[in-house]
């Protein structure tokens, strides 16, 4: 009768394995853009007030120091602001507006966006500064809120 000698089972190396994730995952950090904030440039007022906390459906406008008006990253029309304002006060009228003026801006632009939600039925309101802390780290939206 022939035996033959079992084989002890060979062991199963996962190094290679763990080399190829490692390679992936910092392949996808180097080559991911990670976006801080938008390419809209306002140089916010500094307030020394406390921070306000932010909810995902807040609606963010931006009054650049020219006048011009943005809603989310995009620019807008005078119309097209009225429109999204009375659809996000149809959708929830406890939304937050967070207007983010630039300091160099005519005052009664700000006052003129602030006039616009307010009369689309959105009536919290809060104005954007940039925090005087040390750290410099700019705040969502400092300020008191508004309401009626």
């Amino acid at each position: 009768m022939i035996s033959r000698a079992r084989r002890a089972p060979a062991p199963v190396d996962i190094t290679p394995l763990i080399d190829i994730i490692f390679q992936l995952v910092l392949f996808f950090m180097v080559s991911t853009t990670f976006v801080a904030a938008p390419g809209i440039h306002v140089d916010l007022p500094r307030s020394s007030a406390e921070v306000i906390l932010r909810d995902r459906q807040d609606v963010n406008l931006w009054v650049t120091s020219e006048g011009s008006v943005y809603l989310e990253d995009h620019p807008v029309t005078w119309e097209a602001l009225t429109a999204a304002l009375v659809s996000a006060a149809t959708r929830n009228s406890e939304t937050l507006v967070i207007v983010k003026g630039d300091k160099a801006v005519d005052y009664g632009r700000v006052v003129a966006v602030m006039d616009l939600a307010r009369a689309s039925g959105l009536t919290r309101l809060a104005i954007a500064t940039e925090a005087r802390a040390q750290g410099g780290g700019r705040s969502a939206a400092s300020g008191s809120e508004e309401s009626d």
